[in-house]
């Protein structure tokens, strides 16, 4: 049972998913594998929109190999939407997901917009995906073109501290 007030606790068990939501994101543009199982209850389900459709495990397992050598990318959840039901809850948002890719030696950057329809449950006062459906809504491809505003905003752009994948991404520093 829960000590807050009925409005408090909803709010509280809306960060703990929206927090959930945002850490899938941050595993998959790091390639933190460890972190993305965390956000699955052991018999999740995982529908990827005509990619994957099975055991949210397998999933990971899947992932495990591609993420690692994947290039830049990174996730970006917008229009969050949560309805609680006690110990479930039904959450849709919006994944903008940018990527550069390399096929048959020509390098692109593509931008990618889905819908994620997740299924939480509270289960040990813990939330997580029990069930995840992903919906594709649009693509848009352009050339490979870094330039950093053509020199504007980074006239030395060896000088960058630069995003990786984990472990070399600077989130995994000590200190």
């Amino acid at each position: 049972m829960s000590k807050h007030a009925p409005e408090i606790q909803a709010l509280l068990d809306k960060q703990a998913i929206t927090e959930v939501i945002n850490l899938y994101l941050r595993a998959a543009d790091r390639a933190d594998i460890e972190l993305l199982a965390t956000c699955y209850h052991d018999d999740a389900w995982e529908d990827h929109g005509g990619v994957f459709n099975g055991p949210a495990k397998e999933y990971v397992a899947i992932m495990a190999k591609m993420l690692p050598k994947g290039g830049v990318m990174n996730h970006l959840s917008t229009n969050i939407l949560i309805e609680l039901n006690g110990d479930s809850a039904k959450a849709e948002h919006y994944i903008l997901a940018y990527a550069r890719m390399k096929k048959d030696g020509e390098k692109f950057d593509t931008l990618t917009l889905a819908r994620a329809i997740d299924r939480f449950e509270r289960r040990d006062d813990v939330w997580r995906i029990a069930k995840r459906t992903l919906v594709w809504e649009w693509n848009h491809e352009m050339p490979f073109a870094e330039s950093w505003g053509r020199g504007l905003m980074a006239p030395d752009i060896s000088a960058l501290v630069r995003g990786g994948k984990k472990p070399n991404d600077p989130l995994y520093a000590e200190g």
